[in-house]
């Protein structure tokens, strides 16, 4: 069997090179061998472990992107699905005041309003009245006029003379001051109010001004208030309400967020700006929740 020889020993090296000269450098070179290869094989891990290392967290990047793109994915669809529930009941609201403001008739009414528009149609033989000329009808007014004219005078006169017997005092009315009308705010309009860029521009100007209030992170509170604001006939937000509440802390910031919001385009009835209601449902959903 063959004796083992480690061809990386000094002992091997002086062997290979007995009789040549060792100051040229290759002698120099081949005692260094091993270490080269050593620092070389070492290197070589290093970088592959720093090339793996990086691999390893691009990929968790990534899927923490894709993560956050289909999350952002669902809060816009609910946010349309909000949207479009909030447009079908608007619609149905506006139906039924439609309905409402129809005037009913009631079926004794009808029946009257029938008969005095019907026209009878009979044989001369069967009318028992003849009809008036005109010059008879004109007397009969004369009469009334002048049994009228009479009377109201007789009247006046013994109105004069119990005025002149009892004196009273009559207040003069007082004078009602007029208050200020309020401007009308309608609920639904030709052109409804819209925010500068569409739905999805309010729905991301709403998520990146939103905070969530602290208690109610602690307590896992969550939910989606509806707030109801006017949009002045100038874009501006004017009076804000919450109808519908989930939690205090999220009521409030609800309506915090919808008073600093920027000017809309104002709503228009007739071709001019009005003021009108304006439904907006604010939505508060912690992260790693379904």
């Amino acid at each position: 069997m063959a004796q083992y020889v480690d061809l990386t020993s000094k002992e091997w090296c002086d062997l290979v090179f007995e009789g040549k000269n060792k100051e040229f450098g290759a002698y120099e070179m081949r005692l260094e061998s091993p270490k080269r290869h050593n620092k070389a094989v070492f290197y070589t891990i290093i970088g592959l472990l720093i090339v793996a290392a990086g691999a390893f967290g691009l990929a968790k990047y990534n899927e923490y992107r894709e993560q956050q793109r289909l999350a952002e994915e669902a809060r816009q669809q609910q946010v349309q699905l909000d949207l479009s529930e909030q447009k079908e009941e608007e619609k149905e609201e506006e139906q039924t005041i439609i309905e409402e403001k129809k005037p009913e008739i009631e079926p004794e009414q009808e029946i009257a309003q029938q008969k005095v528009t019907e026209l009878a149609i009979v044989a001369d033989e069967k009318v028992k009245e003849e009809p008036k000329s005109q010059t008879e009808l004109e007397k009969t007014e004369e009469v009334f006029t002048a049994k009228n004219v009479e009377s109201d005078n007789t009247n006046r006169a013994a109105l004069e003379n119990l005025n002149k017997q009892v004196k009273i005092d009559v207040p003069e009315p007082k004078k009602e001051e007029k208050k200020p009308e309020k401007e009308e705010v309608f609920k639904s309009v030709e052109q409804m109010p819209t925010f500068p860029g569409g739905d999805a521009a309010l729905m991301k100007w709403l998520s990146s001004h939103i905070q969530y209030p602290t208690m109610a992170q602690e307590n896992n509170v969550q939910g989606r208030v509806v707030v109801q604001f006017v949009v002045t006939k100038t874009g501006q937000v004017g009076e804000v309400k919450v109808v519908r509440s989930v939690d205090k802390d999220l009521d409030r910031e609800a309506v915090r967020v919808c008073k600093s919001l920027p000017k809309f385009v104002p709503g228009r009835q007739n071709g001019q700006a009005v003021n009108v209601w304006y439904t907006l449902p604010v939505t508060f959903k912690l992260q790693g929740t379904n």
